[in-house]
């Protein structure tokens, strides 16, 4: 029933634009003569008046045939746009030609020869009149008398934004009016843009959403650098609007810009930070058609290895995870978006060296991407001994099951909290990056280790914690004022890990540039606003004290590893400490060991194997 009253509009619509244009087309051809004869009605010549009555009904039904070739009557003239102008200039002039050769070569019908361009520019005039009448009448309207949710400011007056002040106008379902436009441009600003104007650059973004009474702010800039963008956000803030942004050009499906590509602005817009370049045919180099083993394969940076490895046709792609849940998940995903891929996922826990040689024995991986790991500071801090087990534990009998059975690449991923440690679970992660460095100077594997800083998004990072405490109305709790954390979203990180495999000879720790510092308050601050609240006003901020092993601040490189450049500038090399490293492999089975056996003294033996522990006066649990 539905269908059938749809198409019964449809017809009506079509229908009634026929009669319109066999009045227009008559019109036209009338209006041809009376200007040919300077409006003088009576000047016009009997036998010219005859001809064109005698020919009209047949040069109406070829008008309409070939309007109907052009497909006039299924456009959706509410969009009408040069396109739609092109196709009525066209279908107006092979009408005209085709009048002209019928009257004039065929039936030699004798008319004024100025009459046929005449008669085209009429139609043409009157055909477009009426298509885009319609347009501007209805625009009009729904200015002057419709009912808006939101008032729009656009900022962005190019090619992007045009697009989108045209698709918000003409829209049904997008209940705002876009009311002014922002451009850095000079020579756009005072000009106007489908009808909206042009007020100013960036600096008048405050005073004309003021102005104005903007409600939304929509962000068309999708070739503008990503420190411009954060510089426009920050501007932005002070205006209490929502925000919208249309995403990099890059992001664009087919380079083509409509409003449901719009998005939220997200706080990785509000950091600034420019898109990772990778040489993809260097990773592919070393990835594809190789056997790839992904231990913690379920987790943040686990899944999203899988993710990216699986675009570069890994010849078999081994995910190892404790959780099955997490393994499940990520395992349905690569399924469905790489059903070709030759995929494999194992449960089981990089504690048990029986089950790790049986996996190397029974699939020889090639490259191992070790991301398992407990990481959650507190809890750590709490339960140091099964840092020590899964963590160092697990690294050891993962890199000795490694170098036993001749896997060409040993991958660690570490952590900047490895620097300086002053928890437990840094610590357990500079451990981790000395069993590497030790096995290379034993092995033919090559043993490398990729240290970076926190993650947006991950599991336990502050973000989603932000989010839900800020769902909850708050308080957003943050542990000091002036602590600062390094950032990276979860694909750039892992991209730079794979471009850090490329690059590796063995026995390297890697260091990734995480830009600059970010206060944690000023991230709560951004993400209460993005979610449209004010901070201090409507969702407070608590500051509840550093929780234990927790710094004000990371550091990426201890001071005796100095900095290598390479190829990439966002990855670095720190150069290797100096060590003994049976000696340091024998502590490490002991720690392994003792932490098995819930040594209360755990602490004390880390401090022996990592002098640069900062070891508190707390009691082990």
């Amino acid at each position: 029933m539905r269908q059938f009253i749809k198409d019964k509009k449809l017809f009506i619509r079509r229908l009634f634009l026929i009669i319109l244009d066999v009045l227009l087309i008559n019109m036209a051809s009338f209006s041809a003569l009376l200007i040919r004869f300077d409006f003088r009605l009576g000047q016009i010549p009997t036998n010219y008046a005859e001809a064109v009555l005698s020919y009209a009904v047949y040069n109406t039904i070829t008008a309409i045939v070939v309007f109907a070739l052009f497909r006039l009557y299924n456009s959706l003239w509410k969009y009408a746009g040069i396109d739609e102008l092109s196709n009525i200039i066209f279908a107006c002039v092979v009408s005209g030609g085709i009048q002209l050769i019928v009257m004039h070569f065929i039936l030699r019908i004798h008319v004024p020869r100025s009459y046929y361009p005449l008669s085209v520019l009429f139609l043409v005039a009157l055909i477009s009149l009426s298509r885009f009448f319609y347009r501007y009448i209805r625009r009009l309207s729904r200015r002057n008398f419709g009912t808006y949710q939101s008032r729009i400011m656009i900022i962005g007056a190019g090619e992007a934004g045009n697009s989108i002040i045209r698709e918000i106008t003409v829209s049904t379902y997008v209940k705002g009016m876009v009311v002014c436009a922002i451009d850095d441009d000079k020579d756009k600003q005072g000009s106007y843009i489908q009808g909206i104007k042009v007020v100013g650059d960036r600096h008048k973004i405050v005073e004309a959403a003021e102005k104005y009474e903007i409600t939304d702010i929509i962000i068309t800039m999708p070739t503008a650098s990503k420190r411009i963008i954060r510089e426009i956000l920050d501007i932005c803030k002070g205006t209490g609007c929502a925000l919208k942004i249309l995403p990099g050009m890059y992001q664009l499906i087919n380079e083509e810009v409509s409003v449901t590509e719009l998005r939220d602005v997200e706080i990785e817009d509000l950091l600034g930070r420019e898109p990772v370049k990778t040489d993809l045919p260097e990773i592919m180099n070393y990835v594809s058609g190789k056997v790839i083993l992904v231990t913690g394969g379920g987790g943040s940076i686990g899944s999203e290895l899988c993710r990216q490895l699986a675009k570069l046709e890994p010849k078999q792609l081994i995910i190892v995870d404790i959780y099955e849940n997490n393994a499940y998940f990520i395992q349905q995903e690569l399924r469905n978006e790489y059903p070709e891929l030759d995929l494999i996922v194992l449960i089981a826990s990089v504690r048990n060296s029986n089950r790790m040689n049986w996996i190397l024995n029974c699939y020889k991986p090639e490259i191992i991407y070790h991301a398992a790991a407990h990481k959650h500071v507190p809890l750590m801090e709490e339960s140091p001994n099964e840092a020590i087990k899964n963590n160092v534990g697990g690294t050891y009998k993962m890199a000795l099951a490694a170098h036993k059975h001749g896997v060409k690449k040993f991958i660690l991923i570490s952590s900047d909290k490895a620097v300086n440690p002053t928890n437990v679970m840094g610590a357990s992660k500079r451990i981790c990056e000395m069993i590497i460095q030790a096995f290379h100077k034993k092995s033919d594997t090559e043993f490398v280790a990729v240290r970076f800083g926190n993650v947006l998004g991950s599991n336990g990072s502050v973000i989603p914690l932000f989010k839900e405490q800020i769902l909850r109305g708050g308080p957003v709790t943050v542990t000091h004022p002036d602590i600062i954390r390094y950032f990276m979203t979860i694909p750039e990180a892992v991209a730079l890990v794979l471009q850090a495999g490329a690059y590796a000879k063995g026995g390297e720790i890697f260091v990734l540039d995480m830009g600059e510092p970010v206060r944690i308050a000023e991230l709560a601050e951004n993400l209460i606003r993005l979610s449209g609240y004010e901070p201090g006003r409507d969702i407070s901020i608590e500051y509840t004290g550093l929780r234990p092993g927790e710094k004000l601040y990371e550091e990426l490189l201890m001071k005796e590893e100095g900095l290598q450049e390479t190829a990439n500038k966002l990855i670095h090399i720190g150069k290797p400490i100096e060590m003994e490293e049976e000696l340091i492999l024998k502590e490490v089975e002991e720690l392994d060991k003792a932490a098995k056996e819930e040594a209360e003294d755990i602490r004390i033996r880390i401090k022996r194997l990592v002098p640069t522990y900062a070891l508190k006066d707390e009691k082990t649990i």
